[in-house]
């Protein structure tokens, strides 16, 4: 994957795939450098088998192919980028993934379209699960609920077009203070 929105993608819809009511996204740059990916939901959760070999091509739930890349993919660009990849997960109550990745290394993947990500995934997904996404770094922190959207919206769609549209420039304007020039 050429940048980190596309494995943020690939990981939120494995939580979507698990049946989460609520599925969580921090992304946080340290004034070290140290960009974390916090991806947490409250879904079906993983057995501990599973959670052994999650990190392996070969481990995937998916019944149409025999490999999944996804989280194998982003923890060798993790490690590339002198980080790593964690998971923790129960059986019945959900999964939460940790990415960290050094901003400093050649071999970090640049953050890329986090608000087309995030837009994608709400109106791909209008009716559940809920969305949260946190955002933090030196240069301030903003947060998107879609819970509180759905209250203000009154029954109106998330992927109708006009408000996909201002969804998409709402995270805009709110993300690229808080990383512009320095990840993406």
């Amino acid at each position: 994957m050429r940048d980190l929105s596309l494995h943020i993608l690939d990981l939120m819809q494995n939580s979507i795939r698990a049946q989460a009511k609520l599925v969580s996204l921090s992304v946080i740059l340290g004034d070290d450098g140290i960009l974390s990916i916090i991806i947490e939901d409250d879904g079906t959760g993983m057995s501990e088998e599973l959670l052994a070999r999650v990190t392996s091509p070969f481990a995937t739930t998916r019944t149409t192919r025999k490999v999944g890349l996804g989280i194998p993919m982003m923890a060798e660009n993790c490690r590339l980028a002198g980080g790593d990849l964690s998971i923790e997960s129960t059986l019945g109550k959900g999964t939460k993934l940790t990415a960290t990745l050094d901003t400093k290394s050649i071999d970090c993947l640049p953050l890329g379209d986090l608000p087309g990500t995030v837009t994608t995934l709400v109106t791909m997904n209008p009716d559940q699960p809920e969305f949260l996404l946190q955002c933090s770094s030196p240069k301030g922190e903003m947060q998107f609920d879609t819970r509180e959207v759905r209250e203000a919206l009154q029954g109106v769609s998330f992927s109708e077009p006009e408000i996909a549209a201002w969804i998409l420039d709402s995270l805009r304007e709110e993300i690229e203070p808080i990383f512009g020039g320095v990840i993406l």
